[in-house]
């Protein structure tokens, strides 16, 4: 799934006090009266790696990658491997350590959410006088109605509560069956296909949004995440049938589900242009995960040449896709490989907005607007993937090792699993080209960049002497600059650096919370409630 923040300011002054956070000093002073709006899409677990156009995929994506080329590509952004920590992440601007959220997602019949005592994302902008809004997924908790994201500040919602669903019909089936879609809290029982049905209603918001306020729109796609175990890769005819040089049926159903995606990408774009919004607007497209690739959740995404899947520690299940894209942005069309983490994007979109960091209280996350804006040095140096007491395993990045220890996989998805690509989808007919896979083109600027020249990881051949390395017996260590595929395991030869890097998952352990799981309540049997998942515990 995908997450894309919209964030359109209007008419505010902004003045900054310096403050410092973490190593980072941003500007001292910034006043202007501008109109700004955030627009936040978060693709769940759409796009492993290679999923997307501008990474190289056989699944054209024109809409999406003419706004990451006319943006900054984030070549170095990492997320959790799973959806709820992701999300709490970037709603906190925490790690999931220090939320409860590090083992594992919310189960639809389990009692439990996000913890209260966070002010989220919506509940900051709401101080900026944004009206906010959320269309798509939350997964962050609904068992009690405080939980609800219509209770944790944003002003309307449009879609699910669940981590899953099917696109048609929208039953989730977790333990027991019922139909989890909703406005605000009226139920919805209607038939349609969720991404289209997203994007008009993000395209209404846009179109009936009231010029005097700023606005922000987190867009929380349920593609392409897998739908019920029955039917898990689901996507009308219409999009599937863009992609006959794809071979093997589930990837290219799955493809016409990024498409799909794609193309609401491209109409929200296009009435942001038609309201004169694009020129003040920052877009913040993310995955939630990486893909769910070697028939995880029986999907078809494709992380290669990256190893692992969803659910994992290896760079296949945290290595994002991602960008930012704005006019406000000075140093554009490019991609960087300064370190970013999903816990920035508060942090970040707070300090473009023109609030002061410092209300944001104790968080992980980094101002990183100047170098977003300007292109900048990097400015955070270490990431913490995770620690799970309950799993027992961990991982880190400092700088450009990254350490891994433990069951960072469940003993699965361990390897490199390639896209089962057509037979020669670089010769695409020329019909087939120009009927479905080029940009809506309505962006007022001139591309610099050939739409067409994608970034892509090239690790080369697995060599034949791979020192291997197995974490549930040892920590492993990888140089991510020059081993990105993970081929060499280099603990061996670095052992002080090993150590001072386990040194630092202890200082971590020390100041995380314990998780917040709860185990499966038979009382949210939505049978109980009319066949709907409800708020079971009010």
């Amino acid at each position: 799934m995908q997450h894309l923040m919209c964030l359109y300011m209007p008419k505010i002054v902004i003045n900054h006090s310096s403050v410092c956070i973490h190593d980072y000093l941003y500007w001292k002073i910034w006043s202007n009266s501008i109109w700004s709006t955030i627009l936040t899409i978060e693709k769940c677990v759409l796009q492993g790696w290679n999923d997307v156009g501008f990474h190289g995929s056989e699944i054209k994506t024109p809409n999406i990658d003419r706004l990451a080329y006319d943006g900054v590509i984030l070549n170095n952004y990492y997320v959790s491997p799973i959806c709820t920590p992701t999300r709490g992440s970037l709603m906190t601007g925490r790690h999931p350590i220090h939320l409860g959220l590090q083992h594992y997602v919310i189960s639809a019949p389990e009692p439990w959410g996000l913890p209260l005592n966070y002010t989220l994302m919506p509940q900051h902008f709401k101080r900026l006088g944004y009206a906010t809004h959320i269309v798509g997924k939350w997964h962050l908790g609904f068992f009690k109605n405080e939980y609800l994201p219509t209770s944790r500040g944003f002003d309307s919602h449009f879609g699910y509560w669940t981590g899953k669903e099917d696109y048609f019909d929208h039953m989730d089936i977790d333990g027991f069956k019922g139909l989890d879609f909703r406005n605000n809290m009226a139920v919805v029982n209607d038939t349609f296909y969720s991404t289209e049905q997203y994007t008009k209603q993000a395209v209404n918001i846009i179109e009936t949004h009231d010029m005097s306020k700023p606005l922000f729109l987190y867009l929380a796609h349920q593609a392409v995440h897998a739908g019920n175990s029955n039917d898990p890769v689901q996507a009308p005819s219409e999009y599937v049938d863009r992609f006959p040089y794809i071979e093997n049926k589930k990837r290219r159903t799955f493809a016409g589900m990024a498409a799909a995606l794609d193309d609401s990408i491209g109409e929200v774009v296009r009435i942001l242009n038609h309201r004169g919004l694009m020129n003040n607007t920052i877009i913040v497209f993310s995955t939630d995960n990486g893909g769910p690739a070697n028939n995880y959740d029986l999907n078809a995404a494709c992380n290669f040449p990256l190893r692992g899947t969803k659910n994992t520690m290896w760079e296949g299940g945290l290595h994002g896709v991602g960008f930012i894209h704005s006019a406000l942005l000075k140093h554009r069309h490019v991609k960087t490989d300064n370190m970013v983490h999903v816990s920035d994007w508060l942090p970040t979109l707070y300090s473009a907005a023109g609030g002061s960091i410092a209300d944001l209280g104790d968080i992980d996350g980094l101002d990183l607007w100047d170098m977003m804006k300007k292109g900048g040095e990097n400015v955070r140096h270490e990431i913490l993937h995770n620690i799970d007491p309950v799993s027992k395993f961990s991982a880190i990045r400092v700088d450009g090792y990254k350490l891994i220890q433990g069951d960072i996989s469940g003993h699965r998805n361990d390897g490199w699993y390639s896209c089962t690509p057509p037979t020669d989808y670089g010769n695409i007919t020329q019909q087939v080209q120009e009927k479905y896979h080029h940009a809506n083109n309505h962006s007022k600027e001139r591309f610099t960049r050939n739409p067409y020249t994608p970034y892509v990881i090239d690790c080369g051949p697995r060599p034949n002497t791979t020192s291997d390395c197995d974490p549930y017996r040892k920590p492993c260590l990888f140089y991510i600059p020059t081993d990105p595929c993970e081929y060499n395991d280099v603990a061996e030869f670095n052992p002080a650096i090993v150590q001072s890097m386990l040194r630092r998952i202890d200082q971590y352990s020390a100041t995380a919370v314990a998780p917040v799981n709860k185990p499966e309540d038979k009382n949210a049997n939505p049978l109980f409630y009319g066949g709907v998942w409800s708020p079971w515990l009010d």
